[in-house]
């Protein structure tokens, strides 16, 4: 199966993409191609990164010429802000998940692995091993999002309006991590139901709300609007993921314990960028992993 590798960065997180993309030059196996998905400002730092199996796509690839970055006034330029006629302005994590999303339109491959710039591959594994007769597997928690997890369900609430579905009920499914697999195919069918529900462009409808989760709208998608056709669910997780600085001290024995938690059947970790680990101890403790 050929796979299309995501991942959406911006000029902070470059030295952590370097180090996602040295991993899965080590690990990731098969018939994969990595796209870089970046704002036209950080193309020519990314583009160091580039090779054989890895390319940058400038966002205005992807964007309609009406939706673009500038440098947010709020704190002198040092991030962007995303304007359009049709939203209040975004920011960066909305911009990368369009980027993510519009990518399915634009590219030849089987799957969609998307992989966020602060995850790090620690063993070996061939994106191959998600299919199964025909089927994709399609991580899901079942009541993994609560009634008191507020921001989840103003991520269900969006999605349901977007694919014209009932509103949720909580406890619901749990779909977002950031080593996840979609199918080509299912995502292109995403966004042309988007725009058969809404009647425009399926951007315009997106923004209409900063309450956008891709991961629960796929989920969404699949689940309630093709019920579950092409894919199987599985709650195993492939990377292990620090979401917050609280589960862990921001010390290398904190992140030595986080890092004792990995699943046998786990082949990434994810440290968020905004916890305060050095690169060079998550290099360290990632790639001395054993199988």
């Amino acid at each position: 199966m050929k796979t299309a590798v995501m991942t959406a960065s911006w000029s902070a997180d470059l030295d952590r993409c370097r180090l996602m993309c040295e991993s899965l030059d080590r690990f990731l196996a098969g018939d994969w191609h990595h796209y870089l998905l970046v704002e036209p400002a950080d193309v020519a730092l990314f583009s160091t990164l580039e090779g054989p199996r890895r390319t940058v796509v400038s966002e205005t690839e992807l964007f309609p010429w009406w939706l673009r970055s500038f440098p947010d006034p709020s704190n002198f330029g040092r991030r962007r802000l995303w304007l359009s006629p049709f939203s209040v302005p975004l920011r960066g994590w909305h911009a990368q998940q369009i980027r993510r999303m519009a990518l399915a339109r634009h590219i030849d491959a089987d799957m969609l692995l998307s992989v966020d710039s602060d995850v790090v591959m620690v063993r070996p594994y061939d994106p191959s091993d998600m299919w199964t007769d025909g089927n994709m597997c399609m991580y899901r928690v079942d009541a993994g999002v609560s009634q008191q997890m507020t921001e989840h369900r103003q991520w269900f609430a969006h999605a349901g309006k977007l694919l014209g579905v009932p509103a949720a009920v909580t406890p619901s499914p749990d779909y977002i991590n950031t080593f996840i697999g979609w199918r080509t195919d299912t995502a292109r069918a995403m966004l042309d139901h988007i725009e058969k529900v809404s009647g425009r462009n399926w951007i315009r409808a997106l923004i209409a709300s900063r309450a956008i989760s891709e991961c629960t709208i796929y989920g969404r998608f699949v689940d309630e609007v093709l019920v579950g056709e092409g894919h199987a669910h599985s709650d195993q997780a492939l990377c292990h993921v620090l979401w917050d600085r609280e589960a862990h001290p921001e010390t290398l024995e904190g992140l030595q314990a986080f890092m004792q938690d990995l699943g046998p059947g786990q082949v990434a970790v994810g440290i968020q960028s905004f916890v305060n680990h050095s690169i060079s101890d998550i290099r360290r403790l990632a790639f001395s992993v054993t199988t």
